[in-house]
């Protein structure tokens, strides 16, 4: 006589089943989170602390941008760079769109009471597909002239706006996590009234970053072989203790030619952890010293 054994006793009893379809449920749940893609979530995030997202023109390239609520009668902007978000998907494979799954400099910016613009690099927040795009933008070449340009040309585009026109902008600060670091230096560059340059665990010397992971050489532009910074830009470069990514020696290498950098080194920090508590911290820092205008 035949035996039908139910569903339930299969999977309860036959461990090779069991797998299989564990494995199915696993792979079920990434499909089901595929379908809310990266930039979406970003947008998500952006809508929920009431930015306004952009779409501003490079050169070559749009780039894609959140900006806080814009108060009348406020000279200073504070420009946010995020880090290099996802290059790879593992060791051997690039990831077909570089946006970061987590967006530390926006939820920083959202504790930030100054006019201030999260801004995109060439290629992420869903324009990897663009035709200008290629994946070196976001591996080997993410830190070249090309991409450094096109981003300078988005923040003078978003300052040619009519409503940023009547702010009168006259002074910048640029802020960087890890490889956001590394812009927030090459950018401060093309904008002489900038006033201020500060990195969290940023990779700000390139060369010695790859050599210590033993990762492939990256070309363009690295801020520890750039000339010094203009003296009167008041730069902090914070480092965590616990940070194995970019750890404070690599940090204190890649400013070692600045005449005016300060390293800062948390006790308890790692390469993610915990800026957020230290952030209004550092705001108020920048706001009281003197080589910041004081119009804010």
């Amino acid at each position: 006589m035949l035996r039908v054994r139910s569903f339930s006793y299969i999977f309860q009893h036959n461990k090779a089943i069991r797998k299989i379809l564990f494995g199915l449920i696993i792979l079920f749940f990434y499909a089901s989170s595929a379908c809310t893609s990266l930039p979406e979530k970003i947008n998500r995030t952006a809508s929920q602390l009431n930015f306004q997202r952009l779409v501003l023109p490079g050169t070559g390239f749009t780039h894609v941008a959140y900006i806080n609520a814009i108060k009348p009668h406020s000279q200073t902007l504070h420009v946010y760079l995020e880090g290099d978000g996802t290059p790879w998907l593992t060791t051997h494979t690039i990831a077909a769109d570089p946006t970061p799954r987590k967006p530390l400099m926006l939820e920083l910016m959202s504790l930030d009471s100054t006019p201030a613009i999260y801004l995109g690099r060439p290629c992420y927040f869903g324009k990897s597909d663009e035709p200008s795009c290629h994946y070196t933008f976001w591996t080997q070449d993410r830190y070249s002239e090309t991409v450094v340009v096109s981003m300078a040309a988005a923040l003078n585009h978003f300052l040619d706006q009519q409503f940023i026109k009547k702010q009168r902008i006259t002074t910048f600060r640029f802020f960087g996590h890890s490889g956001g670091g590394v812009l927030a230096m090459l950018l401060a560059e093309h904008f002489p009234t900038t006033r201020a340059v500060v990195t969290l665990a940023g990779n700000l010397d390139v060369t010695a970053w790859t050599n210590l992971h033993d990762y492939t050489p990256l070309t363009g532009l690295n801020p520890a072989l750039r000339p010094s910074l203009p003296s009167n830009i008041t730069q902090l470069h914070y480092a965590g203790v616990r940070d194995l990514v970019v750890p404070p020696s690599l940090v204190r290498k890649g400013i070692a030619r600045q005449n005016t950098a300060e390293l800062i080194v948390i006790d308890d920090a790692d390469h993610t952890c915990c800026w957020g508590s230290l952030w209004p911290h550092i705001l108020d820092r920048l706001q009281s010293t003197n080589s910041i205008d004081s119009s804010d």
